[in-house]
Order: structure tokens, then sequence, then C-alpha cells
């Protein structure tokens, strides 16, 4: 129980102060590293809770998702690569800092891992789940069955969302040129010439 406390608090104050981190840090490298540190306090949360299929869907989303973050940032900041490379080993000390944490961290969830932590009693205490069941097999069934209209308008608020910023993307504006294949056809034989070419000789 102690052990559950103290593994709380610590993931609890190191997600809090990296979130703080995340919007405090004045360089965008720094930022994407504690939110990473963030994500991965958040996922030995959800452990804690019993909820280990949302920690995996959060570390594997999020934290790859932080990579696409990070691309967006280096294009609309237009960050020299050349000083960013020259720099590199200025962010080895906080890059092997969080990378210490993370592993601590790992080893008390995997420490932990065959106890069943308060938080999850309590989970099951508000909602029972049938012996046997996973955790997986009990969001799904949540999910798919009880709230499925629910999970379906969800599905398709992002399918608009999608669409929409499609849309977005492909709208005519002017002095931006595009590629228009249909264009590109119709030209036919006003810049490409046919030819047949004998068998040994050239044109």
């Amino acid at each position: 129980m102690i052990v559950e406390a103290l593994a709380f608090y610590m993931f609890a104050f190191i997600a809090v102060a990296a979130g703080v981190l995340v919007i405090s840090s004045k360089n965008p490298v720094h930022s994407v590293l504690f939110l990473i540190l963030a994500f991965f306090n958040a996922a030995g949360l959800f452990v804690l809770m019993g909820a280990e299929f949302l920690a995996m869907i959060l570390v594997v989303v999020y934290v790859g998702a932080v990579a696409v973050l990070f691309m967006f940032v280096v294009m609309m900041l237009d960050i020299n690569f050349t000083q960013m490379r020259s720099g590199f080993l200025q962010y080895l000390p906080l890059g092997a800092l969080i990378g210490l944490i993370l592993l601590a961290e790992m080893v008390v969830v995997a420490g932990g891992w065959q106890s069943i932590s308060a938080g999850a009693q309590m989970a099951k205490a508000v909602a029972p789940i049938a012996e046997g069941t996973t955790n997986t097999h009990a969001l799904g069934g949540l999910i798919y069955t009880h709230n499925v209209y629910l999970f379906q308008a969800a599905g398709m608020i992002l399918l608009v969302a999608m669409i929409g910023a499609i849309v977005l993307t492909h709208r005519r504006r002017d002095g931006v040129k595009k590629q228009r294949i249909a264009d590109q056809n119709a030209r036919g034989t006003d810049t490409v010439e046919t030819r047949k070419v004998e068998v040994g000789k050239g044109i």
C-alpha cells in the first residue's frame, strides 16, 4: 500500500512538473522532451488504476504523435538545421536525465505489475467486472455495446473534421501553383511527339 501511494505521488508530481515545463520552456526541443515525459507519467497513473490498455494507447499513440508535432514545430519556426546539429550535445544532459527518470518509472511499474493497486480495487467496486475478463475485453464491451451510438457519433465528428482539414488544404489560392493532372493530359500533341524508332537506329 505504501509503495503504491509513493508510486502515485511520484508519477503525479513528475507529470504536473513536466506539464508546467512544456509551456514554460523557450526551446521547442525541450518542450517536446518534457511532453514525452508527461505522457509516460500519465501512462504510469493509468497502470496504477488497472487500465493498462489505456496506458499502452497513451504511449503508442501520443508519444508517437510527438514526432509529428516536432516536425510541425521545425517547419513553422524555420529552425536552422546546421545550428541545431551543432548544438546537439547541449541537449544530451537533459535527454539523459529524462531517460533515467523514464527508466526508473518503468522499473517501478514492472515491479508492482503483479499486485492489484488500491485504484483498481476501487474501480472494481464501482464497476464490477466478471472474473477472467481482461481490461481490454471489458473496455471493448463498454464502448462497442453500451456506448456504441456515442462511439459512432464521435467517429462521425472526427471524419467531418478530417474532411474539413483536407478541403481547407486543397482550396484554391491566388499566387499558389498547383499541379493539375487533367490540364496536363489535355495538352495533347502540342508538347509531346510520338515517334516509332526502328530497331538498331536512333532518333
